[in-house]
């Protein structure tokens, strides 16, 4: 009993990391202070603009910020100007919040890149790329893991064999591998929504297996079942029987495939940006964020990191929603 509620906190706060990560993905043109590709040229690498509600005697105002000051061009070393306060503005210019002042003291809430962008700004619109290719490349992967596994399962005989050592064929390969390799060998600069397609797909190829040879397995004990005897005695099609019957009973194990899925894509898209074969620039994906930032000093910046921080979260949430499913089935044992 314990084990279960357990399981099921931990499960409430997985899915409410997912929804808040989702969430921010959908609203990002309005939570977003800046466009993806705002640049401030002043402002490289900059430290993260904080608000505040009090200034240094101790006065209480609305929320404002200091701007920042280069110090050191060669360290990129700022100091805040305290002797003005620049006021924040909600609900202007169809975004949340920004700031009233936005080309000489911009609101910079997680810092900003090596080519002075907005590091919170691209952080969310990133999400709408990884998040979203990682859902679509996991739908792909269902689709094709569950039709090539409910017609073995179903067919049984030479076609059984067939697709399942095509699967066996894909499962060995180590699967990073494949996808480098895949990618590699296409032209290194594309346009956003071929790469998105591409990715997807190849994601989607090689996710299927995992899926298939589970679904296959429970459809081909499902097709014992007095069930599946009867709906084929009352006249059912064999693609009735599968489609409306069969694989039906494989929802269950294809959801947790799925939520497994997502997060090995969404590092995997980030692998691929990483080494410069994702999204072109100024395509805003965590990815490419971490690309663009492969050559600084985190230890300097750590505020570069936050695609990473991100990733971590979303796959810790991921995780945490399997495991009262994990918790239940580990009571029964």
């Amino acid at each position: 009993m314990n084990a279960r509620l357990k399981g099921s906190r931990y499960s409430r706060l997985g899915f409410a990391l997912v929804a808040i990560a989702f969430v921010a993905a959908v609203a990002a043109p309005g939570l977003a202070p800046h466009a993806i590709d705002d640049q401030f040229p002043g402002l490289l690498n900059a430290p993260p603009t904080l608000p505040h509600v009090q200034d240094d005697a101790g006065s209480w105002h609305a929320p404002f910020i200091y701007r920042w000051q280069l110090v050191n061009q060669l360290e990129q070393q700022y100091e805040a100007d305290r002797s003005a306060r620049v006021p924040l503005a909600w609900f202007s210019g169809g975004r949340l919040l920004g700031s009233t002042d936005d080309r000489r003291a911009p609101l910079l809430l997680l810092g900003a890149d090596s080519f002075g962008r907005d590091v919170f700004s691209r952080l969310l619109f990133g999400a709408r790329i990884s998040l979203s290719l990682a859902a679509v490349a996991a739908i792909g992967a269902m689709l094709i893991g569950a039709g090539i596994g409910g017609i073995a399962g179903y067919a049984g005989g030479m076609t059984d064999d067939v697709l399942m050592r095509a699967t066996d064929f894909v499962m060995v390969l180590p699967a990073m591998y494949v996808v480098l390799a895949l990618r590699a060998v296409l032209p290194p600069v594309l346009a956003p929504a071929v790469v998105f397609s591409l990715l997807a797909g190849i994601f989607a190829v090689v996710g299927a297996p995992f899926i298939a040879r589970g679904v296959r397995a429970i459809v081909r004990t499902e097709r014992g079942l007095d069930y599946a005897a009867a709906a084929q005695a009352l006249g059912a099609s064999d693609a009735r029987l599968l489609v409306r019957h069969l694989l039906p009973a494989a929802g269950g194990f294809i959801a947790v495939e799925m939520t497994l899925l997502v997060p090995a894509f969404i590092v995997a898209e980030a692998t691929l940006s990483y080494v410069g074969l994702g999204f072109p620039d100024p395509v805003a994906s965590w990815g490419t964020m971490l690309h663009d930032a492969a050559n600084i000093r985190f230890a300097d910046f750590p505020w570069l990191l936050s695609p990473a921080a991100a990733m971590f979260v979303v796959v810790l949430g991921l995780n945490l929603a399997l495991e009262r499913r994990a918790s239940g089935i580990e009571s029964l044992r």
